[in-house]
């Protein structure tokens, strides 16, 4: 695919967003649409429930450190082409996994699947650095594409069901790799190349310069505090809601749909928080309604039986301090890197993956997962951290002028 020169994007905001979101949120749904089928896999695909396990783990692995691979290749021939062969192999695995008929095909389409959601998401994210970064809707863009990424897990499932029950098992494949084709179709003539022009040809500066940046761990620490928060809520609300305060599943549905309600309204003050507090101000209240919310969880671990009241509410203001937090921290994570984005887009998300998934599991398994206190460490945890390390940077920007 021949590298485009780079092209100033003139679109309003909705008509980016409505370029922009479906490909985020086809990566999202590649994971989540089909859990609720994973039960009846083993038996269809003729293998264990271990090998179907593998399906799910490796994609969320193949997400997160394919990035390393994209980045810097998005760096090099651009962010148009990168999306474009993503979005393609994305579509052509869903296509091919609803018609695999044993486990061990249906496992390596699942990982070219995820191989071509990584890429989509590099090349998203980096031009969105690109267009964005200087302009104020960045904080627009990026509380939504992060709301999404919170949201997706707890309606895909839904949707995954829906699917299934009136198409059966292979439907959700097809209806992943249909609207993939679809996007794929309008952002051909649409999605410019936005890589800077100065890194035609240039082979990149690696990693080192950028995990040199206290500015970068600081913000990509912020945003694995926002996001796994809501990784931890995701991981231990069933349990809390359905085994412990005795809700149905469709009751407990609608109680976690709220949270992400919630985020979805936020979304949309977003860019006045923004514009208001900075991006340190932004991350600092966002970390302090982390901490609010956590003291909430406390006392209703402490004092309450689990229920709405105790698990729900507390997380309605958490929702708030995840996305007045990720509204900012790319722009933060990756301002002083607007020549190696994508790098530096790769590093941020593959970083911030690791920090959910990984420290996430951890107080998830080291705490009881049948209550609120996995919740309660993480979120208090993590935002200590991050209020540090904010400083830190405060500190240090004070001591420069």
């Amino acid at each position: 695919m021949p590298i485009q020169q780079p092209r100033l994007w003139t679109y309003s905001l909705p008509v980016a967003r409505a370029l922009l979101a479906p490909f985020n949120l086809l990566a999202s749904l590649g994971m989540d649409i089909y859990l609720p089928v994973v039960p009846s896999m083993p038996g269809i695909l003729g293998t264990t429930p271990g090998v179907i396990q593998l399906t799910l783990t490796l994609y969320m692995i193949v997400l997160g450190v394919g990035q390393l691979l994209f980045g810097p290749l998005s760096d090099r021939i651009g962010r148009r082409p990168v999306l474009m062969c993503g979005a393609l192999l994305f579509a052509g695995a869903s296509f091919a996994l609803a018609w695999t008929e044993t486990a061990w095909p249906f496992l390596a389409l699942r990982l070219a699947q995820a191989i071509g959601a990584s890429a989509m998401l590099v090349a998203l994210f980096a031009t969105i650095r690109d267009v964005y970064a200087e302009r104020p809707e960045s904080t627009v863009i990026y509380s939504l594409m992060n709301a999404m990424l919170a949201f997706v897990p707890a309606l895909a499932p839904i949707a995954g069901a829906l699917i299934a029950g009136g198409f059966g098992w292979r439907g959700i494949f097809v209806a992943l790799g249909l609207p993939a084709v679809a996007m794929l179709a309008i952002a051909l003539p649409t999605w410019h190349e936005t890589r800077p022009i100065q890194r035609a040809g240039s082979g990149g500066s690696g990693f080192l310069p950028i995990l040199r940046s206290p500015a970068f761990w600081a913000y990509t620490c912020a945003f694995g505090t926002a996001m796994g928060t809501f990784f931890v809520f995701f991981s231990t609300a069933p349990r809390v809601l359905m085994a412990g305060a005795g809700m149905s599943e469709l009751q407990f549905s609608l109680a976690f749909a709220t949270v992400a309600l919630a985020m979805i309204v936020t979304t949309r003050f977003a860019k006045s928080f923004v514009a208001r507090w900075g991006i340190p101000g932004s991350v600092a209240r966002g970390m302090i309604l982390l901490l609010v919310g956590a003291a909430m969880l406390l006392a209703g671990q402490l004092w309450l039986e689990p229920s709405f009241v105790a698990f729900i509410l507390p997380m309605w203001l958490v929702a708030v301090g995840i996305v007045v937090t990720t509204a900012v921290t790319a722009n933060g994570a990756l301002q002083e890197f607007s020549d190696v984005a994508g790098t530096a887009v790769a590093l941020h998300f593959c970083i911030q993956s690791l920090i959910v998934g990984v420290v996430g599991t951890v107080f998830v398994l080291v705490l009881d997962g049948d209550t609120a206190w996995p919740l309660i460490g993480y979120a208090a945890a993590m935002a200590i951290v991050t209020l540090a390390a904010i400083g830190g940077l405060t500190r240090r920007g004070k001591a420069q002028r």
